[in-house]
């Protein structure tokens, strides 16, 4: 009754076309690194389709440095960000030699301590806030001048606190701020973009040579949930980078971007079978076995994450008729858990079909297990002619999977002995 999809093709596509838009505004030989952030999809085949198509990984979690190396993802091509390391996630990735971007001063000082007690070949950076506003939705805006994110840089005394931090230790060579995500204009996160440049700059004159070598300049591309449009680009992105802040892309500096939403987003789909169609109110409600648990930030926050929804029958053929406004319901026992309130859609019936549009990032790749609904699969396909091909990338939940997550396996009469 549930089914979700991503298209291989348009992924590969999507990671060509952001190698091709930076490699357009940098000069030859300029090192770039596209470290795909985890979160938004965290599939170990994905990560491994990512690789072969040349882009590394960002990773904010043991979790996902975890699947990031089964997927093969080599140290020089991850990068860990987190506000929250423990000194063990520090260790590893220090040893490892991946690239760590210190977050706050207390832990650069746990660095300090970490770099002094042994050798690493880790990139070390400070993670900084620029401090330029929010965007659409409050809740990703990690620029605001209280994000829990980075240094923020115009506090009083931050920025010369940053200067003088880096100047401290020769082996601080980089600087990384993320200005964007879904709701920032493209406009708003140049400016970011722009601030850790002129900063990058400061610092290199201060110290009279090129001390910070590489800039990261995050990710959040917002993706147009609107239309079948990819827009803005990530070409847009990088020509308008290119045309505010050319110091940054002539060559001088390395670049790191961590983007995830943009480059997965468009290719997934969510595939429901409508279990019931019923009325209350006045107001069709078609039930369905997709809802919270594959689209989250949609049922909690339908305003900020609107997603599209198509009409299939129970053939699989696109549904015709009027448009009628109705509900479309998941089945998870609380009545927010909505995909679309009054959505105008051919009436859908029993035994119909709904697509959810738009899901392969942030959707049911982070599966929320309320009502412990099962996780459910999620296939790859690749249209070669006339021939679809399938490939799992997860095998549905099985109810023995759930049962033994829930502490049914040897556990299961723990607590009757305290």
């Amino acid at each position: 009754p549930l089914t979700c999809l991503l298209d291989i093709a348009g992924v590969r596509a999507s990671a060509a076309a952001l190698r091709g838009a930076f490699e357009a505004v940098t000069p030859p030989g300029t090192p770039v690194l596209h470290a795909f952030a985890v979160k938004a999809t965290p599939l170990v085949p994905v990560l491994r389709l990512l690789r072969a198509a040349g882009i590394g990984a960002e990773v904010a979690s043991p979790g996902e440095l975890a699947l990031a190396r089964a997927a093969g993802v080599t140290p020089a091509d991850t990068v860990l960000d987190s506000p929250a390391k423990t000194p063990a996630e520090l260790r590893q990735a220090l040893a490892l030699g991946i690239a760590v971007n210190a977050d706050n001063p207390q832990e650069l000082a746990r660095v300090d301590a970490l770099v002094q007690s042994a050798p690493t070949a880790s990139p070390i950076g400070l993670r900084v806030n620029p401090q330029i506003g929010g965007g659409a939705i409050g809740a990703l805006s990690t620029a605001t001048p209280t994000s829990k994110f980075g240094v923020p840089l115009r506090d009083e005394g931050a920025r010369e606190w940053v200067i003088q931090a880096c100047l401290d230790r020769p082996w601080l060579t980089r600087l990384h701020a993320h200005s964007g995500s879904q709701g920032m204009p493209l406009e708003m996160m140049v400016r970011g973009v722009g601030a850790t440049y002129e900063l990058a700059e400061e610092i290199n004159a201060r110290a009279g040579r090129r001390q910070i070598d590489t800039v990261d300049i995050g990710g959040g591309l917002p993706v147009n949930f609107g239309s079948d449009d990819e827009s803005p680009t990530h070409a847009q992105y990088a020509r308008r980078l290119k045309a505010r802040v050319p110091g940054l892309l002539d060559g001088r500096y390395g670049l790191v971007t961590e983007f995830g939403r943009s480059l997965l987003a468009k290719h997934g789909t969510v595939l429901a079978r409508v279990e019931y169609a019923k009325k209350a109110g006045g107001r069709p409600i078609a039930v369905t076995h997709a809802g919270v648990q594959v689209a989250t930030r949609t049922v909690y926050a339908p305003l900020s994450w609107p997603l599209r929804i198509a009409a299939y029958d129970a053939k699989g053929r696109p549904k015709s008729g009027p448009a009628v406004g109705q509900d479309i319901a998941g089945p998870a026992c609380f009545a927010g858990d909505l995909l679309a309130e009054n959505r105008p859609l051919p009436l859908l019936e029993q035994g119909d079909h709904v697509a959810v549009l738009d899901t392969g990032a942030y959707y049911f790749t982070a599966h929320y297990a309320y009502n412990s609904l099962a996780r459910p699969g999620i296939y790859g396909y690749s249209i070669h002619g006339d021939d679809v091909r399938f490939a799992a990338a997860r095998e549905p939940q099985t109810l023995d999977e759930l049962v033994a997550e829930a502490g049914g396996g040897a556990e299961r009469d723990a607590l009757r002995y305290l």
